[in-house]
């Protein structure tokens, strides 16, 4: 059985042994797992410059009871304002635009997301190299693309069923990135089977490993993020790297 304090120390020394290159990958994982989130964001965008487009209209109404001499002006912009064809446009651009956000995660975020976990864990075996940033373009990038989106769909439909389902299902699909590279010729369920596997009687302690870096987040806040980008988030990156080898050791 792994021990938390054990796998922080091991993680801690992998990311100082290669401080700047550990800082660099785990800030293009955080922008990538940011990223991700843009197609809601760009949903939501939308459905609020439609309300921002009808508190407008009221207030055109209002001018027009008051100054009935720009009635004619105000009548013509609510036309275009509120035409039907205008708004059809904004809401196909919002869809585009979320749509063209949803492939790039499928097929471009997701293997460099891939490619960060890929480095940790090589890192951790002092191995370090920039280029396994690269690793989920790599001669299987049909069967990465497919796993990770199998993943994210699985946890997804969990999460529909309350929170605790889809966190839990999280937590055990956990170790699919690493999996995908270290056993590229299996196929996507069988990774997250696979990482279930790993998981299985590891759930709790994981979470409690999370928790334990809670105060570093808190100091995060304090200091506007740098400690996050400078520290903590290549902490957490080399110390799940860690997570991964004690779980294969323990299997």
């Amino acid at each position: 059985m792994w021990n938390r304090k054990d796998l922080k120390a091991r993680g801690k020394a992998a990311f100082l042994a290669n401080y700047w290159k550990c800082v660099l990958v785990a800030l293009i994982l955080a922008a990538l797992v940011g990223s991700s989130g843009g197609a809601a964001r760009t949903s939501s965008q939308t459905s609020g410059s439609d309300i921002g487009n009808e508190y407008l209209v009221e207030m055109q109404e209002e001018a027009m009871n008051k100054v009935p001499l720009l009635n004619g002006v105000l009548e013509l912009t609510e036309t275009f304002s509120a035409s039907q064809p205008l708004r059809g446009v904004r809401i196909s651009l919002g869809l585009g635009s979320s749509l063209v956000m949803l492939l790039l995660s499928i097929l471009v975020f997701n293997p460099l997301i891939v490619g960060c976990y890929r480095f940790f864990l090589q890192n951790s075996r002092g191995l370090s190299n920039l280029r396994e940033l690269g690793a989920g373009f790599r001669d299987d990038w049909g069967n990465v693309v497919l796993t990770m989106f199998l993943k994210n769909l699985f946890i997804f439909l969990w999460a529909l069923l309350f929170i605790v389902p889809g966190i839990v299902k999280a937590y055990s699909y956990r170790m699919v990135p690493y999996i995908i590279k270290e056993h590229p010729e299996i196929s996507g369920t069988q990774a997250i089977s696979l990482s279930r596997q790993m998981m299985n009687g590891h759930k709790w302690n994981t979470f409690v490993l999370d928790l334990s870096f809670l105060g570093w987040h808190i100091l995060s806040i304090l200091t506007l993020g740098i400690l996050e980008i400078f520290f903590v988030t290549p902490y957490i990156q080399a110390t799940d790297a860690e997570l991964y080898m004690a779980l294969c050791d323990a299997r």
